[in-house]
This record gives C-alpha cells, sequence and structure tokens, in this order.
C-alpha cells in the first residue's frame, strides 16, 4: 500500500507538472487530457475541457505525486485542493478504508470500476480531508 498526494489545478496543471518534473528533475511527464478519455455519449465533453489535464504523474525523491485540472463547472478553492489517494494491489484494503472514512463523510463517488482501475472511489472524511482510493493491478496507464 501506498499513500500518495494528488494536487489539483484551475486551468494551469499542464504549467505545474512541467514546471515541477524541471524543478526536481524528474522524467517527462505523460500527460491525459479530458479529451483523451473514452467518449460517452449519455456525458458529452465539453469544448473547454478536452484540453484541461485529467491525469498526470511525477516521481518525486520516491514519493508519487499525482495532478490534475478541476472539471469545468466544478469548485476550485486554492488551498483544499489537495487529497490523499489510497493506491493498494489489496482489494478487501481497499474496500475496508473507503467504508471507514465514508462514515460521517461525504461519498463523491463509490467504489466502482472505471476505464483506468478496477475499483476507484473518492470522498471526504468526517474531517474534510478528501481521499482518493485506487486498486493497483501493476499496469499503469500514465
Amino acid at each position: 500500500m501506498a499513500l500518495d498526494f494528488y494536487l489539483n489545478f484551475n486551468g494551469n496543471c499542464r504549467e505545474a507538472v512541467e514546471y515541477y518534473a524541471e524543478v526536481f528533475g524528474t522524467e517527462q511527464p505523460k500527460i491525459m487530457a479530458f479529451g483523451d478519455t473514452p467518449a460517452d455519449p449519455a456525458y458529452p465533453l465539453p469544448e473547454e475541457a478536452k484540453s484541461l489535464v485529467m491525469h498526470a504523474r511525477l516521481t518525486i525523491s520516491g514519493s508519487t505525486v499525482m495532478f490534475s485540472d478541476v472539471f469545468p463547472g466544478m469548485p476550485f478553492v486554492a488551498g483544499n485542493n489537495i487529497s490523499l489517494s489510497m493506491v493498494s494491489k489489496d482489494v478487501e484494503e481497499i474496500k475496508s478504508a473507503f467504508h471507514k472514512l465514508k462514515e460521517g463523510g461525504k461519498v463523491g463517488m463509490e467504489l466502482q470500476e472505471t476505464f483506468w482501475s478496477k475499483l476507484y472511489g473518492n470522498l471526504e472524511d468526517k474531517f474534510g480531508i478528501q481521499w482518493q482510493f485506487n486498486y493497483d493491478n501493476g499496469e499503469t496507464v500514465y
């Protein structure tokens, strides 16, 4: 299991990721834009969202730091744009932590399969901390 850090930006994520890669001398980041994701006719993607960063990742001094822009229309509050991301190869560990942390909290997305993970979910715990949960099957998409 690993706890990773997830930073959200308000439209300038690509610039931030490239800047941090240069500052910390990391590999060039692989960046997935919202427009790179599989299309869903039930939820058409707004034009202004297509070039925004859905996901990017850097390894900085042994820690994984992930990045994304907030989706257009979603709230962005500087200072509250950081979440912890539990990444595990153990499905039961993910489910246990998710269900414990959701008590008294607010679920943003129930645990479910997504195009990038067999099991993903997110929530805000009762202390206002944002959490993401992701099953690690050993395959890194981005």
